[in-house]
């Protein structure tokens, strides 16, 4: 398997940072569905907030290497054979799905950090607050992680359905691109 990617195929870092976002976002996804019907007293609210946080900060530092990756090496154009809308449609896609992997972890980290506490990462290390208490920065976070975090997963399942239109409608091969072989 090549490393870079090439004119024609995804390389392994590309594959690899592509699946362990994927994975991540959908269990965060989950986790904060899940977290919402504890209440404070229950035995895992506090571990899974532990868990949500250090799993978001662990998406945006990948979206940040995913950045610089396709910087040093752009990722192919699998889009030729698209019709002009559905290559607009896929670039924006990818667009605001990028722009969602960086949004909603720096409005988590706001949320947790808006009150001068560190963010602590599965106490491996301690991301420092860069804000000091702040409950206005808190209220408008809070509301933009909502429904920044609905968007992805609204824009998460249209990815999801049209790799598998391309895949299995249109025969392309877009989505056996992204997978191992």
């Amino acid at each position: 398997m090549k490393i870079k990617n090439t004119s024609e195929s995804f390389g392994l870092p590309t594959k690899l940072l592509h699946w362990l976002i994927a994975i991540s976002i959908i269990a965060l996804i989950w986790l904060g569905w899940y977290m919402v019907d504890l209440t404070y007293y229950d035995k895992w609210y506090n571990k899974s907030l532990s868990w949500h946080k250090s799993l978001g900060m662990l998406v945006l530092g990948a979206a940040f290497l995913k950045v610089g990756w396709q910087l040093y090496s752009p990722i192919p154009d699998t889009m030729k054979h698209l019709e002009n809308w559905e290559r607009i449609c896929a670039h924006i896609m990818h667009k605001l799905l990028l722009g969602l992997m960086i949004l909603i972890p720096v409005t988590g980290y706001l949320i947790s950090t808006s009150n001068g506490k560190v963010v602590d990462i599965f106490g491996w290390f301690n991301i420092p607050a860069l804000i000091s208490k702040n409950t206005k920065v808190r209220d408008i976070a809070i509301e933009l992680h909502y429904y920044m975090s609905y968007g992805i997963a609204v824009l998460l399942l249209g990815h999801v359905a049209a790799a598998l239109k391309h895949q299995f409608f249109d025969k392309d091969g877009t989505l056996i691109k992204m997978l191992w072989r």
